[in-house]
């Protein structure tokens, strides 16, 4: 059901905030989406297990870089492809709640109510899990700062690590909310989203990076977690200019552009009280 915003106000969650007849749907739902994630202590919660686990894995960077065992640029790296990795991890978490978890707390029904379409909904969502991103990508600044002072990669890294990570989290979040939608059950959607997480991430943690020669290559280029960070070390430790490896980024963008493109287009049929697609 796609109602306008400019009919009679209503409230967006059982009548937490009104629907001003001006403001965009998207942007009505990705504010009170954030108020619900930060306000409620889930985003807190996960940003601080976040600065914990980075905290531990800066450390360690450091004490291998002081015992020469990994270069500054190294350590720089190790700690940006973590602050990445987990980033995007806990934005696919939250993505994957996104709507199926709504559908079984029985919530989503007094959202589907409001004058909001639902095509509105799912890119307010995509906002506001985006917004998780970006707190932990701020929570990562000071990390890879200490860890790289004094060489003049500190300030291309972090810039580096928040395009790549955006691109990687939009992708991986639009596909959380396109399984959320579609899932029977909240239960499920995680899952399907574990597995997947699973087989992005556990290729790139093979030890020699996997396979070698052009098949190899191959399935990191496929791979849009493996490919953005292949990108990141070869510009943060080989020194590569940014354009030189571009074609890794092909992967993430292409994620980006099909799971985008079908929240899009699919937005006003996967929203439903029910999972599955729509036939009406």
């Amino acid at each position: 059901m796609t109602v306008n915003v400019s009919e009679r106000p209503r409230a967006v969650h059982g009548g937490e905030r009104p629907v001003r007849s001006r403001d965009p749907g998207w942007r009505i739902v990705a504010e009170q989406e954030c108020r619900d994630l930060w306000v409620s202590g889930r985003g807190p919660v996960l940003v601080f297990a976040f600065s914990v686990l980075l905290s531990v894995m800066t450390y360690l960077a450091g004490t291998n870089q002081v015992l020469n065992f990994l270069e500054q640029r190294e350590a720089v790296n190790l700690t940006l492809q973590v602050a990445v990795a987990v980033g995007v991890l806990v934005t696919l978490v939250v993505s994957a709640d996104a709507i199926s978890g709504e559908r079984e707390r029985g919530t989503l029904e007094s959202l589907l109510l409001t004058p909001v379409s639902r095509r509105a909904i799912v890119m307010g969502k995509l906002v506001a899990a985006l917004s998780l991103w970006l707190a932990t990508f701020l929570v990562s600044v000071p990390y890879v700062w200490v860890l790289g002072r004094g060489v003049s990669i500190v300030g291309p890294a972090i810039l580096l690590g928040l395009l790549v990570g955006t691109l990687l989290a939009v992708a991986l979040s639009a596909l959380g909310l396109l399984i959320s939608a579609l899932s029977s059950s909240n239960k499920v959607s995680l899952a399907v989203c574990f597995f997947l997480l699973l087989a992005l991430f556990a290729p790139t943690q093979l030890p020699g990076g996997g396979p070698k020669g052009w098949f190899g290559d191959m399935l990191v280029r496929l791979n849009p977690v493996g490919a953005a960070l292949r990108y990141l070390t070869a510009v943060v430790v080989n020194g590569h200019d940014w354009t030189r490896d571009l074609s890794y980024l092909v992967s993430p963008l292409v994620t980006a552009v099909l799971a985008g493109g079908a929240l899009v287009i699919a937005g006003s049929r996967i929203v439903r009280l029910h999972g599955g697609v729509s036939g009406e």
